[in-house]
C-alpha cells in the first residue's frame, strides 16, 4: 500500500510516516516545511528514505501532479485556534482549500482517505454548558456543533462536510478521527505545539507561567493522547479499511489520561525535579473552554483499543525527548 501522509513533518505526520513506515508500508509525505522545526522532521523521515514533497497544498496544480497513492491521511492543518483570528488566508488555505484539493487528488485515483478532524469542531458555549452542570459528560460525536467553535474548528467541520459530500458524490471511503490534545516525543516544548510540551519545557528551563483564566485557579482539565496510541489506531484502521469505513469517532485519551493544568503542574514538578512560579490571570480568550474529554466508547469497541498510555507516561515521555534533545530545540527555535 502506498501512503501519503499530508503535513507529514509535522509532529503528528512524522510520528505516523515513522510508524507506518517500521510497519512495511510505502510511505511518502507532503509538507511546504514553513513551520520551525519541520526542517528536523524532514532529516528523520530522509533517513528513512520517506520522501517528501515540498509544496503548498492550497494550490490544486502541485497535487495533481503527485503520484497516485492508495491512502491519503490528511494530518495537515494550521491547529491554533488563536491563529485562525489572526492569520485567516492561511488558516482557510490550509486547512479547507488543502483538504478540498486533497479531495479531488483522492477522487480521481480512487483513493481512501483518513481524515484528523478535531474537538474544536464542537460548540464552545455546549461545552461551557456542559461543565455547568456539574456532571461533566464525556464527548461524543453527537455534541451539538452549533456556532461559536472558532474559525480554526470551523474549517475543520467544514472539511469534516467535505468529505462527506465527496464519499456521496463520489463514493470515496473515509475515516474522520476528531482529536483532542495529542502530545509525546518530537515537540519541542513550544506554545503553539500544545501545553503539556510547553509545561514540560518550562519546567526544564525553570521558566515561570501563568494560570490563564478561570480566576487563575488552573483548573481547567484536558485528556491528552499519546502520540504512539495514536499510531496503533491508524494502524489498525488502515488494516481494517475494507471492512470499516465512512465513519467519525472521537479520539482522545479519555478519563485514562485527562488532567487539570494544576495537577498536571504536580506532575511535572515531581518528574524534573524543579518548581517553579505561576501567575493568576483571571481572563481568558474567547476561545477558551474549561473541561474537555473525549468519549471514546465507540472507538474502542469497534476496533478493540484503547489509550495505553496516561497522563505521566506522556509526561515522561516527553520530558526525556526534551531533556535528550535540548541543544537540538535551541537550534531550531
Amino acid at each position: 500500500m502506498k501512503i501519503l501522509i499530508t503535513g507529514g513533518c509535522g509532529f503528528v505526520g512524522t510520528n505516523i510516516a515513522l510508524y507506518l513506515n517500521s510497519k512495511g508500508f510505502n510511505v511518502s509525505s507532503l509538507d511546504n516545511l514553513s513551520r520551525k522545526g519541520s526542517f528536523y522532521n524532514f532529516s528523520l523521515l530522509k533517513k528513512k528514505k520517506i520522501i517528501n514533497y515540498k509544496l503548498d497544498i492550497s494550490n490544486y496544480n502541485n497535487i495533481k501532479k503527485l503520484p497516485k497513492f492508495d491512502l491519503i491521511i490528511d494530518c495537515c492543518a494550521e491547529a491554533s485556534v488563536e491563529v485562525s483570528r489572526k492569520d485567516l488566508d492561511r488558516v482557510f488555505n490550509t486547512n479547507l482549500i488543502g483538504t478540498l484539493n486533497i479531495l479531488k487528488k483522492v477522487k480521481n485515483d480512487n483513493s481512501l482517505i483518513i481524515f484528523l478532524s478535531s474537538s474544536r469542531v464542537y460548540s464552545i458555549n455546549e461545552l461551557n454548558k456542559n461543565y455547568k452542570i456539574g456532571k461533566k459528560k464525556l464527548i461524543d460525536i453527537n455534541f451539538p456543533k452549533s456556532k461559536p467553535r472558532s474559525i480554526y474548528g470551523f474549517t475543520k467541520l467544514a472539511s469534516e462536510m467535505l468529505i462527506e459530500e465527496f464519499s456521496y458524490a463520489f463514493n470515496i471511503k473515509y475515516i474522520i478521527n476528531r482529536c483532542g490534545v495529542i502530545s509525546g516525543p518530537l515537540q519541542f516544548g513550544k506554545q503553539d505545539q500544545g501545553f503539556v510540551s510547553l509545561w514540560v519545557s518550562s519546567y526544564i528551563s525553570k521558566k515561570n507561567l501563568s494560570y490563564i483564566g478561570y480566576n487563575g485557579s488552573g483548573k481547567q482539565m484536558r485528556d491528552v493522547l499519546h502520540i504512539a496510541d495514536l499510531c496503533r489506531l491508524i494502524l489498525l484502521q488502515i488494516k481494517n479499511f475494507k471492512k470499516i469505513n465512512n465513519l467519525i469517532f472521537n479520539v482522545g485519551g479519555s478519563n485514562y489520561s485527562s488532567t487539570s493544568l494544576k495537577d498536571l503542574s504536580q506532575i511535572c514538578e515531581k518528574i524534573t525535579g524543579n518548581k517553579i512560579k505561576f501567575k493568576k490571570v483571571k481572563k481568558t480568550s474567547i476561545y477558551d473552554i474549561p473541561w474537555y474529554c473525549s468519549d471514546n466508547r465507540k472507538v474502542s469497541r469497534i476496533y478493540k483499543w484503547k489509550p495505553e498510555k496516561n497522563i505521566k507516561d506522556i509526561v515522561n515521555d516527553v520530558y526525556k525527548w526534551l531533556k535528550i534533545n535540548k541543544n537540538l530545540v535551541k537550534e531550531y527555535f
